[in-house]
C-alpha cells in the first residue's frame, strides 16, 4: 500500500494502491523520548522527525515504520492521531488518495491549522 520514493522534500511517503478517506494507512509503533531528554534530542538530527506526545503533548515520540517520513503539507491528504494507549501514530487518509500521490500530513496535527512550521515550504 505504501512505498518510499524520492520527492522534493528528499524522499516521502507514496501510495502504490487507491486509498479511501477514512482508512487507516499505517499504525506506526513509537519509541518515546521523555520530557528531560528534549534538550539533548533537540542537538541531533532525529528533532526533525519527532512527534509531540503525551496527555499534554510534554515528550517527544520517534515513529517507526513509515510514520516519520510522511511529508507536511497544509493540504494534507492524510492525517493522524496519537494513540496513547498502544504507542502508536496512527495515519488516516484525510482524502481519497490515488495510487502513485504522496501523503501528505500537516505537521500541526489538525489539517486546518495553517500555523507556520520550522521550515521552508518547497
Amino acid at each position: 500500500m505504501l512505498e518510499v520514493k524520492a520527492c522534493k522534500y528528499g524522499r516521502g511517503i507514496f501510495a502504490t494502491s487507491n486509498i479511501r478517506k477514512g482508512e487507516l494507512i499505517h499504525e506506526a509503533p513509537v519509541i518515546i523520548s521523555p520530557s528531560e531528554e528534549y534538550r539533548h534530542l533537540k542537538k541531533t538530527v532525529f528533532i526533525e522527525y519527532v512527534f509531540w506526545w503525551g496527555e499534554n503533548l510534554e515528550e517527544c515520540a520517534l515513529a517507526l515504520g513509515y510514520g516519520s517520513l510522511f511529508n507536511h503539507s497544509y493540504t494534507p491528504n492524510a492525517l493522524y492521531k496519537l494513540n496513547l494507549t498502544q504507542k502508536t501514530i496512527d495515519f488516516y487518509a484525510h482524502t481519497d488518495i490515488n495510487e502513485g500521490e504522496e501523503i501528505l500530513i500537516n505537521y500541526n496535527g489538525d489539517p486546518k491549522d495553517e500555523t507556520p512550521v520550522w521550515f521552508d515550504i518547497l
